[in-house]
């Protein structure tokens, strides 16, 4: 069966960038030109998807907005003679077929996928974590498509991290099938660094098979209250195989302030309207001049 649904998790708080987010969603901050959702969207786009299910929470009805018509503002550009700007602004509610669903409680990743899953039905489907925004010359969920097209079980999305950091991860525990190509042993979330079973770190993009629900049915909440998506993975692994694939391109943690300010120099140097002046101002730019502040 051939994946047409992804889901886009999108109801989280964004803590880590307040006070940026207390009114507007984490998702829509702006990556140079662009809502950081977008990227996410328009990876599944070409990657092949048809629907694109966005969990949504209390405060986030811009990202709705982002993505309906806008008639009154393609009206006003039109009216100026921002033909351009028309298309760029129609380009974005034509994009895909999108779908709404409300996540009541921020309760864990793997809550918000199973808030899916009377859209998704018995079927599998692809999973996207906005926080990771993936530059790369073959999409990255393109990459786990033709891997799942080959063996049809679920993937996950892995990178190598430093040892210290594999703590801020779940981690497999893998066993090489081929180049890039791994079959999932184990998972760990967050494992001590020094008991983590490898430095292959899961990324926020996913094929999984429906039997996943059942298994965040039953998966027991985390100490914080959480369901988390590692552990029903866990559960899942009992009942069939789970490779893991490491996709090549780059990855910036967009949900941290470090990530999304790297994230944001190299996406504007690779601008065909900014690049070239932003490549100047940088050459140009005395680091001396500016202090840290407080």
């Amino acid at each position: 069966m051939g994946i047409s649904k992804a889901v886009l998790p999108a109801a989280g708080l964004g803590t880590r960038f307040l006070p940026a987010t207390k009114s507007c969603p984490k998702e829509m901050l702006p990556l140079v030109d662009k809502p950081l959702i977008q990227y996410v969207v328009e990876e599944a786009k070409a990657s092949g998807i048809n629907e694109v299910i966005i969990i949504t929470g209390r405060g986030k009805n811009a990202i709705e907005d982002h993505f309906d018509v806008s008639f009154e503002l393609e009206q006003l550009l039109a009216q100026r003679g921002k033909i351009d700007l028309v298309e760029t602004v129609r380009k974005i509610s034509n994009m895909i077929s999108f779908c709404y669903v409300r996540q009541r409680e921020a309760l864990g990743l793997g809550h918000a996928i199973l808030c899916a899953r009377q859209v998704v039905g018995d079927e599998p489907f692809a999973v996207l974590l906005g926080d990771d925004i993936i530059h790369s010359e073959v999409p990255c969920l393109r990459q786990l498509l033709d891997v799942y097209e080959k063996y049809h079980c679920s993937i996950l999305a892995v990178e190598r991290v430093p040892r210290d950091q594999v703590g801020n991860y779940g981690v497999v525990a893998p066993r090489k099938i081929e180049n890039r190509l791994y079959q999932v042993l184990d998972l760990v979330e967050k494992p001590d660094p020094a008991r983590a079973p490898s430095d292959l770190a899961i990324i926020g993009r996913y094929i999984l098979t429906p039997e996943v629900f059942q298994e965040i049915e039953e998966t027991r909440p985390d100490s914080g209250g959480e369901i988390q998506l590692t552990d029903a993975l866990r559960l899942l692994l009992k009942r069939q195989a789970i490779y893991a694939y490491e996709f090549e391109g780059t990855r910036y943690d967009a949900g941290s302030k470090l990530g999304f300010l790297k994230a944001t120099v190299e996406f504007a140097l690779r601008d065909p309207e900014l690049g070239e002046r932003f490549r100047s101002y940088l050459e140009d730019f005395d680091l001396n001049h500016i202090q840290p502040s407080g």
